[in-house]
C-alpha cells in the first residue's frame, strides 16, 4: 500500500508496539534507508537525494536530542547554523517566545525537566522552518500541560501549512489534531481512515 502526506495535513501513524511506526518515521526522516519501494519527497528520491531533502525536515523524538552540557540557546544557535538559518538571533527569538523557553534557554539542558526539553526539542525542530515536521511519542512522559503545548505546537504547524506525521498510541492526542489516522500492523499499513478535510 502506498501513502502520500500533503501540506496542511496530521497523519498520525498508530498501532501495537513493533508495528512498523518509528520505522516509518525513521525512513521519513532520511535516518534509515527503506527496504523496499520508494520514498519521494516533491520530485527528490531519497536515499540518493537525502541531502537536498534533509533541510526540509523537523524531527521531535521522545528525547530531546540535544546536548546535554549545552544551553539550550546554544543548541539552537548549533542547529541554526548547521541548517545556514539567516538570521539566527531573530530566528532563536521567535522560537524562544513561540514555546515559552526564555526562562530557562540560558540553563544547560541536562538541568531541565522532561517538559522543559521537549519545548527545547519541539524550538530545535522547528527554528529552520521545516516544510515536513515529524513526531516520535511527542507526549509520552508529559503532565497535562505539557502535552497541551504538544498539541498545540502539532495544530499550529498544519495551520503554516506543514506536512505533519506523528507516531503516537495518545489516543486523545490523536483525536484532537489528526486529519486522518493510519493503522499499522504487524509491519504493514493495514488502513488509513480520515478524520476530516485539512
Amino acid at each position: 500500500m502506498s501513502v502520500t502526506f500533503d501540506r496542511g495535513t496530521v497523519t498520525t501513524l498508530e498501532g501495537p508496539n513493533g508495528a512498523g511506526k518509528s520505522t516509518l518515521l525513521s525512513v521519513l526522516a532520511t535516518l534509515i534507508k527503506p527496504a523496499a519501494g520508494r520514498v519521494l519527497y516533491d520530485n527528490l528520491e531519497l536515499p540518493d537525494d537525502r541531502a537536498r531533502v534533509r533541510p526540509a525536515i523537523g524531527l521531535v523524538a521522545h528525547d530531546a536530542l540535544v546536548y546535554p552540557d549545552l544551553t539550550g540557546r546554544e543548541s539552537l544557535e548549533l542547529f541554526a547554523r548547521l541548517y545556514r538559518v539567516a538570521r539566527v538571533p531573530d530566528a532563536i527569538a521567535q522560537v524562544c517566545e513561540q514555546y515559552g523557553l526564555n526562562s530557562f534557554i540560558d540553563r544547560p539542558a541536562r538541568t531541565l525537566s522532561r517538559g522543559q526539553l521537549q519545548r527545547l526539542a519541539l524550538a530545535r525542530a522547528t527554528v529552520h522552518r521545516p516544510s515536513l515536521l515529524l513526531f516520535d511519542e511527542p507526549t509520552t512522559g508529559l503532565d497535562q500541560a505539557s502535552t497541551e503545548r504538544v498539541a498545540n505546537a502539532i495544530e499550529a504547524s498544519r495551520a503554516l501549512g506543514r506536512i505533519v506525521v506523528v507516531v503516537t498510541h495518545d489516543q486523545a492526542l490523536a483525536a484532537r489534531v489528526a486529519t486522518r489516522r493510519a493503522h499499522f500492523v504487524r509491519g504493514r499499513l493495514e488502513r488509513i481512515d480520515p478524520v476530516r478535510d485539512a
